[in-house]
């Protein structure tokens, strides 16, 4: 999923500076070589940004221009930070700090702030929806849970924005930011909920970065030890930087200019956080003198990708359309960016999981696939549809590995293999360090060979083939490095050091990601689904400034594939329903007729498939005709209120969300028990079963017969066949036998690789 995959993560040490040049094109090397003054390098996706600058540092470190310890690379997630330490330690620039803002701003204000304020800095705050939710209570305020989320996201916004309560509405009216909630009672909330942080004496993530300011701000004796330690600073991803982290930055910089910044205006995505581009774009201004240098070379993606993304952003609008960076592919000629339009979305969900079935039987690793859509609501569709596929997965923001109960277990018990060395029985045999690990993994669950299906005994074997090939990465870097076996305990050391870092493995799994997780990473093959009007740009994109970036967020989506791009859409949400969708306006004058000469260049494009259900391309039923095609309804509506429904979770329960529920609520747990029951037995998660929103659906509904359990969402033929027996007797009230589920193989369980199971809308 990265640019340095964990076969290449162990290269040998150059063994000297002008080695650390080699293998740089000559731009990337003039970034390396560039040590003095500031420096502003505008890099495109996929051209190799972080190699150049890391590349840069360990140059500076090894020709003894810049002191280890004097240098501070900063980025924005610790991945990335963990990521770029890795790299310059192999490049032999160990002793260099790489942190994340936030990181790097605790680790200085928790030092001086005994120094500063006298006594111990307040608690961080990990998560602050709870206290919001108190302050609104202060405030007489009663918010859901989407309500408190986006009161947060305001709360966040200020602050990164230097903007205090009572300054909040003048600031989102000059911002044309809109606002949630009326602004008066948005500055109510902030404040109450500052007042709740001092009365708790407890600080959020927010307050690390306006404290550390205000410290070096008030303090110049503690401003000079900072930069009297730091004298060399790197900013990765520059054109995110919010203004509170542009203020850090130059408080710790003291006008002495050592700064290198890195960045591409075409990727910013994240202003609705504080981020923006200007600091990147206004860099010449404020430093007359800086050295620019353009990275343009796209090492990552096919000539027909790039083409696609060029294509993409010659139509964009405003200041950063106008810096944007013109990309080279330098790779071979690939497959066509591929257009499929749909019925509706679930035989869009299945029509890219049988794509993804057929990438996987062709032997692409399912994870270099990945599905991007641009709100996390859109997930649990193709969640199914992959189950359904027998196509695993990760969700991109779910649980991280090494909080992984299988993960932690495997660490306790290398750990203490490591510790026992030859008196552990377990290593018998066991030369090298893959071997070692695969013996001590075999009592957790690792086999040579992977669990048939797709489920939790699949999920947790995956996760601890990921040790194994990690273990077999780092004993052929030694090897080619003509060093040392590694030992078991250097690799437990590398385990810790990537979970400080929340470095992960690879995992074995198609990923299922929002458009804004999946910046920084990158797949074989990608498909971009939902590319619908309303959804991108999404409906509350309103200004001209708020629509380019959403043009942004999709270029950062095309520009994660290497070689495979699909785009898709569908014509209406739900089967049957009123075919009133059209694509996004981004894909006009590239999408192949959609009445413009780029149309027929961008990208190599070949023509617009039409996806019939379960039928990816190549001449299959063109929307909602053909032998397959449903009976077209109206729109769906709930049956409380009669509103139209466009949300997949109230098209299952066929009710808005907020509207009364009249739920069963004994069946609803008799339902939860068998289902878990179920899934136990099948060695699955509990979903692969029924979904929340289907028992929920069941239990208001309590359909009587086999005809109203099937008109259920999330309740098609298969399903039916396999559960609708014991569901029925669940509804009439009958205690259920001791019968064993059908085997995973049989009726509902892994599909052959030619079919398309259902989808959570309908499994027909």
């Amino acid at each position: 999923m990265t640019a340095a995959t964990d076969s290449t993560l162990f290269p040998p040490v150059p063994d000297s500076a002008d080695a650390v040049l080699e293998g740089l094109d000559p731009e990337q090397r003039e970034v390396a070589t560039s040590l003095h003054g500031p420096v502003c390098v505008l890099a495109g996706a996929g051209t190799g940004k972080t190699r150049a600058i890391t590349h840069r540092i360990a140059y500076g470190v090894r020709a003894g221009v810049l002191p280890p310890a004097g240098v501070l690379a900063v980025t924005f997630t610790s991945r990335a930070a963990g990521e770029m330490r890795g790299r310059l330690r192999q490049l032999g620039a160990s002793g260099v700090q790489a942190r994340t803002f936030h990181a790097a701003a605790l680790r200085q204000l928790q030092f001086f702030w005994p120094r500063a304020v006298g006594g111990e800095l307040p608690r961080l705050l990990e998560r602050k929806v709870q206290l919001v939710a108190e302050a609104a209570a202060r405030c007489r305020l009663r918010l859901d849970r989407n309500e408190l989320r986006d009161m947060t996201g305001e709360i966040e916004w200020s602050k990164v924005t230097q903007t205090v309560p009572d300054d909040y509405p003048a600031a989102v009216a000059k911002a044309g930011r809109d606002a949630p909630r009326d602004p008066a009672e948005i500055s109510k909330v902030f404040a109450a909920y500052e007042q709740l942080k001092r009365d708790n004496s407890v600080i959020d993530f927010e307050d690390v970065l306006l404290l550390t300011v205000g410290v070096l701000q008030d303090r110049p004796d503690i401003a000079e030890t900072v930069r009297g330690q730091y004298q060399h600073f790197v900013v990765d991803e520059y054109q995110d930087v919010s203004p509170l982290q542009q203020r850090l930055l130059e408080l710790w910089d003291g006008g002495r200019e050592s700064l290198c910044v890195v960045g591409d205006a075409s990727q910013t995505i994240y202003s609705f956080t504080g981020a923006t581009p200007d600091h990147l774009l206004n860099f010449r201004t404020r430093h007359p003198d800086a050295t620019v240098i353009k990275l343009v070379r796209d090492y990552r993606s096919t000539p027909q990708v790039v083409g696609l993304a060029n294509g993409l952003l010659s139509q964009a609008r405003g200041r950063a359309a106008e810096h944007r960076l013109e990309l080279v592919s330098q790779r071979e000629a690939g497959p066509a960016p591929v257009y499929t339009e749909y019925a509706d979305e679930p035989t869009e969900a299945e029509g890219v999981a049988k794509r993804a079935r057929e990438l996987i039987d062709a032997g692409r690793p399912a994870s270099e696939i990945a599905v991007l859509y641009r709100i996390n609501a859109q997930s649990e569709i193709y969640e199914q549809a992959l189950v359904d596929a027998g196509v695993p997965y990760q969700l991109r923001g779910a649980e991280r590995f090494f909080e992984r109960a299988e993960i932690r277990e495997a660490g306790v018990a290398l750990r203490g293999a490591a510790r026992f060395g030859e008196n552990d029985s377990l290593l018998d045999g066991a030369a090298d360090l893959p071997s070692q690990v695969r013996a001590v993994l075999s009592g957790k669950g690792w086999t040579p060979e992977p669990p048939a299906g797709s489920g939790a005994v699949r999920d947790r074997w995956e996760s601890l083939a990921a040790l194994v090939r990690l273990a077999e990465a780092l004993a052929e870097g030694r090897a080619a490095a003509g060093g040392a076996p590694p030992t078991l305990a250097e690799f437990v050391a590398e385990l810790d050091e990537r979970a400080n870092a929340q470095h992960a493995p690879t995992v074995e799994g198609v990923t299922l990601a929002s458009l804004h997780s999946a910046k920084g990473l990158e797949w074989d093959a990608v498909f971009l689904v939902g590319l619908t009007e309303g959804m991108l740009p999404i409906t509350y994109a309103k200004t001209d400034e708020q629509v380019e970036e959403e043009r942004r967020l999709l270029y950062v989506g095309v520009t994660r594939a290497r070689e495979h791009l699909s785009l898709s859409w569908s014509l209406s949400r739900s089967p049957g329903g009123r075919p009133n969708r059209r694509p996004s306006r981004f894909l006009d004058g590239l999408r192949p007729g959609s009445g413009s000469p780029a149309a027929r260049t961008a990208g190599g494009a070949g023509g617009i498939q039409r996806g019939g259900r379960g039928d990816f391309g190549a001449g299959g039923q063109g929307g909602a005709s053909g032998p397959r095609a449903r009976k077209q309804r109206g729109p769906a509506q709930c049956r409380v209120c009669g509103r139209s429904l466009t949300d997949p979770g109230e098209l299952k329960l066929s009710r808005c969300e907020g509207c009364p529920s009249d739920l069963d609520e004994v069946l609803y747990e008799r339902l939860r028990d068998w289902r878990a029951d179920q899934a136990r037995q099948l060695g699955q998660p509990a979903y692969c079963v029924f979904t929340d929103k289907t028992l929920l659906a069941i239990a208001e509904a309590v359909p009587d017969d086999a005809g109203a359990l099937a008109r259920i969402p999330g309740v098609g033929r298969r399903k039916l066949d396999r559960y609708g027996g014991d569901v029925l007797a669940l509804c009439a009230g009958e205690e259920l036998g001791a019968e064993e589920p059908e085997d995973a193989s049989g009726p509902g369980g892994p599909v052959e690789s030619g079919e398309v199971a259902g989808s959570p809308a309908e499994d027909s």
